[in-house]
């Protein structure tokens, strides 16, 4: 029985000691919260946030081209960098009857600006998709789109 009384002594004192401390480090004022800038986030089709995403869609109405596989090596206040695969349907003879292609792509984000949905936060403007080698039919080496608002 001794010993049962010392161990919830020990316990219960412990417990009072831990929240004297606590009480003590809280009781103090108020610490502003620290400066700090947040990436701009990447906004898609559906009109939600994104940060470093697997998978884009870029053809919204059809889905007719994706990217896919992305590898984040940048994600700044003024850029991002990713490598990843542009699928795209040939759309040969027609888009439901076309076939899937991949490219090998190169993505850049930049142009932030605040975003219309949420002012607090920004978002980047432009995306370029620069192909490696082989592109799909009609598309210049690097395309340039303007990003959902």
């Amino acid at each position: 029985m001794r010993r049962s009384l010392v161990g919830t002594t020990v316990t219960l004192a412990a417990g009072a000691l831990l929240t004297a401390a606590m009480t003590t480090a809280s009781a103090g004022p108020p610490s502003a919260p620290l400066p700090h800038r947040t990436a701009p986030v990447l906004v898609d089709c559906r009109f939600e946030k994104n940060v470093r995403p697997v998978e884009f869609i870029l053809a919204c109405g059809d889905g007719n081209s994706r990217l896919i596989g992305l590898t984040w090596v940048k994600w700044d206040s003024e850029s991002a960098l990713a490598e990843g695969v542009n699928v795209v349907n040939n759309c040969d003879p027609y888009c439901a009857k076309g076939v899937f292609l991949s490219y090998h792509v190169t993505v850049r984000l930049d142009r932030p600006a605040d975003w219309k949905k949420n002012p607090a936060v920004k978002r980047y403007t432009r995306m370029s998709v620069t192909y490696d080698d082989a592109r799909p039919k009609g598309f210049t080496q690097t395309m340039v789109y303007p990003l959902w608002s």
